[in-house]
């Protein structure tokens, strides 16, 4: 199944499932429809971003527990029963990886990172700065996999003040990759809801590689050879019919695989 969307940007975001501007990031800390009080910041020690590799997300480098799993490349994503899974194509190249469950869904992005440091830290700032750069809210929580950021984000137009939607971005440092989760819907909300996307973020394998990539790079999604193929016919058959994206901004064809 292919579908055409605007193509967002690698930071805080949020897609509806619709094609729609640019999100307008705002609210408060006693905004009634976090279910959150005004408490401020929580308590973000703990664990820290060391990331551990005895419980994932793995390193294909290494070891890890042999399960079925899409091959994207630099990304070998899990499927459980229940899920659907997106891969955000723009100009014939794979952006990014959704995958759904219900209401609720997680986008994967993985990154280049350097040698000796990550970037998770310096990620959460920045999006930390655009989220009250737009008048948003934002705050860091310690969650399952260390520090992660909780936001709130609106997915109208610019004016529209309707329900504010919560975020949790998640990120983890691994050796020379870094993997950010966003997870958003209900499960953003609900911890119960948002256990299944952290069993699965927790399962995903970054194949970082040996070739050189300057930190912050996206790491490579390949698309599985049948998904390739029909990605191929389409854009083949679009433009015999003299249609084109109109520019790099435009996000391309949506591949979706159910399970």
């Amino acid at each position: 199944m292919f579908r055409r969307r605007r193509r967002e940007d690698a930071g805080p975001g949020y897609d509806s499932g619709t094609a729609q501007d640019e999100p307008e990031l705002y609210g408060g800390p006693d905004d009634p429809d976090t279910g959150e009080d005004s408490g401020g910041q929580e308590d973000a020690s703990g664990p820290g971003d060391q990331w551990d590799q005895r419980s994932g997300p793995w390193d294909g480098a290494g070891s890890y527990p042999q399960r079925d799993r899409i091959d994207f490349g630099s990304l070998l994503v899990p499927m459980y029963e229940g899920i659907e899974v997106e891969v955000k194509v723009a100009d014939g190249v794979g952006v990014w990886i959704t995958v759904r469950r219900g209401d609720s869904a997680i986008e994967l992005m993985a990154f280049a990172a350097p040698k000796t440091s990550g970037l998770w830290e310096e990620v959460r700032q920045e999006f930390a700065e655009e989220v009250a750069k737009a008048g948003g809210d934002s705050r860091e929580v310690q969650g399952p996999f260390g520090v992660e950021l909780h936001a709130r984000l609106h997915p109208g137009g610019e004016g529209r003040r309707g329900q504010l939607e919560p975020v949790r971005f998640i990120g983890v440092d691994g050796p020379r990759w870094f993997l950010r989760g966003m997870i958003r819907g209900p499960a953003a909300r609900h911890p119960e809801l948002a256990r299944p996307f952290e069993e699965l973020f927790a399962d995903v394998v970054v194949v970082r590689g040996d070739h050189p990539a300057p930190p912050g790079d996206l790491l490579e999604i390949r698309l599985p050879q049948d998904a390739q193929q029909a990605l191929e016919e389409q854009l083949a058959q679009e433009q015999q019919g003299g249609m084109a994206y109109p520019n790099p901004f435009e996000r391309g064809p949506e591949i979706t695989e159910t399970r």
